[in-house]
């Protein structure tokens, strides 16, 4: 019998809020390249090769290693599972590049920015293809440690049910849209990313869903 994925009524408005705060909107153009960020969700190199397609990059950089919360699925690398994902869905293996070193989202953007540097390859602009949730937080990091490229950020338009679906664990959907809000908070004190605003009922959303348990992708506070 197939789990159940559906948010419980009592959670959806705080997780809703939190979801939308995280969703940049950014209207998507041609760039130089796409970066698509490592993680638990295959979904990032489904999209990245779906803009491929649709003309919006003439490459592409994969990047991510593993972490706990990967490293079952995607035994040899995240990098690599989604290379080979994108070149099932047509994506030219010539035009993808691999980093499979990053364990972060900074390390993301830095061996990436390194990578095309060794490589020769000068770029202005990128499409930085992600999580949905994790859309805030890599345009945050991406200004404070590569700022001058161009970000725009994207992710599958899905909305939040059918991305649950697509998951099919709620717990760690929330649990790591809870981490990635505070994040938001906690890093540009590190000098990790720039500062972000965040509004009274987005804060308010992630302190209840705190305070219902939602607590296991938190980082000590500074």
């Amino acid at each position: 019998m197939p789990a159940d994925v559906s948010l419980p009524d009592a959670l959806r408005a705080d997780v809703q809020i939190l979801w939308d705060y995280h969703n940049l909107q950014h209207t998507l153009r041609r760039c130089d390249v796409a970066i698509g960020l490592g993680s638990h969700d295959l979904g990032v190199a489904t999209f990245t090769a779906d803009l491929f397609h649709q003309g919006m990059f003439p490459f592409i950089v994969f990047t991510g290693a593993n972490a706990p919360t990967t490293v079952e699925r995607f035994p040899r690398g995240e990098a690599v599972h989604y290379r080979e994902h994108a070149i099932k869905l047509g994506v030219p293996d010539e035009v993808i590049h691999l980093e499979t070193n990053a364990t972060n989202t900074g390390q993301n953007i830095e061996l990436t920015r390194r990578l095309l540097a060794e490589k020769g390859i000068e770029v202005k602009s990128a499409i930085l293809v992600s999580r949905p949730y994790q859309q805030r937080r890599a345009y945050a990091t991406a200004r404070k440690l590569w700022p001058e490229l161009e970000v725009i950020c994207a992710s599958r338009p899905l909305p939040l049910d059918e991305y649950l679906e697509s998951i099919g664990d709620v717990d760690r959907v929330i649990n790591m849209l809870v981490g990635d809000t505070q994040r938001v908070i906690e890093y540009p004190k590190r000098g990790f990313a720039i500062p972000q605003e965040m509004p009274a009922d987005v804060k308010a959303a992630y302190i209840c869903l705190v305070n219902a348990g939602f607590t296991s992708r938190l980082v000590q506070s500074t």
